[in-house]
């Protein structure tokens, strides 16, 4: 067999790989719905806590 021969089989052979690789979705569309429902969870909880220290942050950054 030759050098050619031998390099285009294995790169066929990844390619295949490749191509067949569909990944995670579910896995990540899981983790998105869930990381959304956190950020609003705590939105709704703190929301005037988080206003209160982001108004102060800006005031103290914005006043010399």
């Amino acid at each position: 067999m030759s050098i050619t021969t031998r390099i285009y089989t294995k790169l066929v052979g990844r390619l295949q790989t490749v191509s067949d690789d569909r990944g995670d979705v579910p896995g990540w569309v899981l983790v998105s719905v869930m990381t959304a429902g956190l950020v609003t969870a705590v939105w709704l909880v703190a929301d005037d806590q988080l206003t209160s220290v982001l108004n102060r942050a800006l005031a103290s950054v914005s006043t010399p």
